[in-house]
């Protein structure tokens, strides 16, 4: 699933794919702090978070109680969607 969503407030489009979070794994089936590249990662996602939250396949990896610490720990918010 690729969705284009775009920042807010930003001119340019960001292409949300899921399988640039693959550095985000580790730290979410362990619940162990997140490394730089996941946090950088889910930073560069964080406006396709709703949509991941929405989808069926992407929703328990975006709303685990390790996905929520992990997400937490990188400063990143999860939106209300």
């Amino acid at each position: 699933m690729v969705l284009v969503c775009n920042q807010m407030g930003a001119s340019e489009a960001v292409t949300c794919n899921p399988s640039q979070l693959s550095p985000y794994l580790g730290a979410l089936q362990s619940g162990s702090a997140p490394s730089q590249d996941c946090c950088a990662r889910l930073k560069g996602q964080q406006s396709c978070l709703c949509g991941y939250l929405k989808g069926p396949n992407m929703k328990q990896y975006v709303n685990s109680p390790n996905a929520r610490k992990v997400v937490g720990q990188c400063g990143v918010t999860l939106p209300n969607c």
